[in-house]
């Protein structure tokens, strides 16, 4: 396969939210819409939040979550479009603040500065969703030009349960024109 005939490529940046534990839904969801997918993670992400072993083999690469060095080689070819899921309180107000002290927020700061697609699920409380940082944080990111989905607060449904979280739909904004 030549270089122009490779598959799109998708960074997926997953920030520390109790609910990372599905991301190889989106994973599969955009394998099986044909793109190659290497995952960011945010340091506190990689704690625990998801099963980072389940998520390389899918992936078939490592996840980055740190800076690489100048003489490494760069494990991801550049992305075709970003998915930023689930993104957090922390990192949406970073990233829009352009505060690029971890990997993730970086990588997020310059796919937006290269116009490179960029999709967010956020996963934010509503009293953190409130507070006017955030608000005015999502009116700059999307005056970037980033497609936000709906908010997912992680509430507990009438019955116990949570809603599923809409995986799937970060493909869906970038796919809208």
């Amino acid at each position: 396969m030549t270089p122009q005939e490779r598959k799109p490529f998708l960074y997926v940046v997953v920030c520390a939210a109790g609910i990372a534990t599905g991301v190889s839904k989106l994973i599969t969801a955009a394998q099986e819409r044909d793109w190659e997918v290497g995952v960011i993670a945010t340091p506190v992400a990689m704690g625990g939040f998801f099963d980072t072993a389940a998520v390389e083999a899918q992936t078939g690469r490592p996840i980055r979550s740190a800076w690489r060095s100048p003489a490494d080689p760069r494990p991801f070819p550049p992305p075709d479009a970003v998915v930023v899921a689930p993104a957090t309180f922390n990192t949406v107000n970073k990233w829009a603040a352009g505060l690029a002290d971890t990997l993730a927020v970086g990588t997020l700061c310059e796919a937006a500065g290269l116009g490179v697609p960029i999709a967010v699920l956020p996963c934010v409380a509503d009293a953190l969703a409130a507070h006017p940082a955030y608000q005015d944080s999502l009116i700059r990111l999307r005056g970037m030009g980033v497609r936000f989905g709906e908010p997912y607060d992680g509430m507990p449904e009438e019955g116990g349960g949570r809603p599923e979280f809409p995986w799937e739909s970060a493909l869906d904004l970038l796919e809208r024109r």
